[in-house]
């Protein structure tokens, strides 16, 4: 059972989630393009979760679903 103090939100900070063992290959899957871009990679303490996917148009609802079944 996931523990609601330790799940991943919208407000969650990339670096952070990165963290999460299998979090990088569900940000993949959902095709997360900050992940290998060059400008984010040095951004990635400071972009958030919901900001990225706003931009790009992905399913946050997926996304946060999936990542928090690793907790």
């Amino acid at each position: 059972m996931t523990n609601i103090k330790n799940m991943i939100t919208k407000d969650a900070v990339l670096a952070e989630v990165l963290k999460t063992e299998g979090a990088e290959a569900i940000l993949h899957k959902y095709h997360l393009p900050c992940l290998h871009c060059p400008m984010a990679a040095q951004e990635l303490g400071e972009l958030r979760l919901g900001q990225v996917c706003e931009m790009y148009g992905l399913d946050i609802d997926g996304l946060l679903k999936e990542l928090n079944e690793l907790k």
